[in-house]
């Protein structure tokens, strides 16, 4: 039996930003803010580590790699998660644990201990970072998500540059200085005071049969929307197939449309995570091994650090301005370019200046990626199918580390970033086959499982 309402998707599309979308984006923000921050605790630890423990680069690719491990993890599992107990929940959920296990990090005495709990801080990192985007997507209209996950990045890339000057401070004190970086990290629970404050995801309450949480919650976003001075245009009725009450599961990314995009996605996921890690996850560490001293490499690397905002800044308006798959296009052959330029590159100043433009390009293909892989599902699988493809690239790099640490060993300094900019080559022709996204409502680029909307009267 179908029923006659006003379309969801078109009454999250009619509303301005009110003080309930600056909330969401004050929360997400703040969450980003450390969550990336202690993304790249172990890269700006890994030099005084190494030196403290006495370990090998093979040593430091073996917890590098655990992390991803939990990553995998978390993103898949995160999904799963989001789907049942809702976007909300899911957030909290990961930020209490990767905040938490960020503060166990510090506490860690060996190689086996920091493994452990790096994996286990990688479960929240990941599925943080699916969900987040998920609800961004699913939240924002249509003609500003790809602006918004801009600024939330931007603001939560900001985590970044704070994490490596706390780390050119508080590392040099002593042997042991490199544990307060993950009490750093740890500072990310404080998101809290925010994400409790945020609604529950109208998308998702319908995609469970929630009806009426849905529109009480959408009726509450236009009441908000009206005291705060905006005028709402006029809905069309539109009749909305029954939505599948049972979860769609694994099974609906299965179906034709969305299978293909899986296994882009997927492909994406694997060079873009691959290519992204073997740049940040090594550069201070390669510097180091390179001749640089550990206080130059983190001071090159806290430079480089000042750009990561910046590059997501530059995506927010770009990302809406051109077609997101051409601008993934463009913006991986510029990675490609500057990355093996920084390889061959010796003079400090060519060093910083070349590193923050591979950094800037990294962060606005993220921002590009992230609000087009949510775009490529419906509600239903959204969550999951960022989860399935951003976790496939996370257990992918589980062996990034060896191969970025074999291709130093065996071919050099230089060779590392010609690797880099191989992934990012071949990540940018892949995006060719995608279908377009910006500016069109999500329902229409991924219609739902259970059928899209029609218009009342049509056949």
């Amino acid at each position: 039996m179908t029923t006659n309402t006003s379309s969801i998707g078109a009454r999250l599309e009619r509303l301005p930003m009110t003080s309930v979308h600056r909330t969401v984006f004050l929360a997400l923000a703040f969450a980003y803010f450390f969550e990336l921050g202690d993304l790249n605790t172990f890269a700006y630890a890994a030099p005084a580590v190494i030196k403290e423990w006495g370990i090998s680069v093979d040593t430091v690719a073996l917890i590098t790699s655990a992390s991803f491990g939990g990553m995998f993890l978390g993103a898949v599992f995160g999904g799963v998660v989001a789907d049942r107990v809702g976007r909300k929940r899911g957030l909290i959920y990961s930020l209490l644990l990767y905040a938490g296990f960020s503060l166990v990090n510090a506490l860690a005495w060996n190689v086996a201990s920091l493994s452990v709990t790096r994996f286990v801080t990688g479960i929240g990192l990941s599925s943080l970072t699916v969900i987040a985007n998920t609800y961004i997507t699913e939240f924002f209209p249509a003609s500003r998500r790809g602006r918004y996950m801009g600024l939330v990045m931007t603001i939560g890339l900001l985590g970044i540059p704070a994490t490596a000057w706390v780390s050119r401070f508080v590392v040099p004190l002593a042997p042991w200085g490199w544990r307060l970086i993950f009490v750093w990290g740890g500072l990310g629970i404080l998101a809290l005071v925010y994400t409790l404050r945020i609604p529950e995801s109208p998308r998702w309450l319908r995609s469970h049969h929630r009806i009426a949480e849905s529109d009480a919650a959408l009726d509450a976003l236009e009441r908000i929307a009206v005291a705060e001075g905006a005028s709402l245009p006029p809905l069309d009725t539109v009749v909305e197939p029954p939505r599948p009450h049972r979860r769609a599961g694994y099974a609906g990314l299965m179906q034709e449309r969305y299978f293909g995009r899986t296994i882009l996605l997927s492909i994406v996921s694997i060079l873009g995570t691959v290519g992204f890690y073997g740049f940040f996850s090594w550069v201070p560490t390669l510097l180091f091994q390179h001749g640089v001293t550990i206080v130059h490499s983190l001071t090159y690397t806290s430079v480089m650090a000042l750009c990561n905002p910046l590059g997501a800044l530059i995506a927010a308006d770009l990302v809406e301005r051109f077609e997101r798959r051409w601008f993934n296009v463009g913006v991986s052959a510029f990675v490609a370019v500057c990355g093996v330029l920084f390889g061959l590159s010796d003079n400090p100043i060519l060093i910083m200046l070349l590193g923050s433009l591979v950094v800037m390009g990294l962060q606005a293909a993220t921002v590009s990626s992230y609000t087009y892989a949510s775009e490529l599902y419906p509600t239903e699988l959204r969550s999951q199918g960022n989860g399935i493809t951003y976790g496939i690239g996370r257990v992918a790099n589980v062996g990034g580390p060896f191969v970025v640490a074999a291709v130093f060993s065996q071919m050099g300094y230089v060779a590392v970033f010609a690797f880099v900019a191989g992934c990012y080559v071949v990540r940018g022709l892949v995006y060719l086959l995608g279908p377009a996204t910006t500016g069109r409502p999500i329902e229409l680029v991924s219609p739902s499982l259970a059928g899209a909307p029609m218009r009342a009267g049509s056949d």
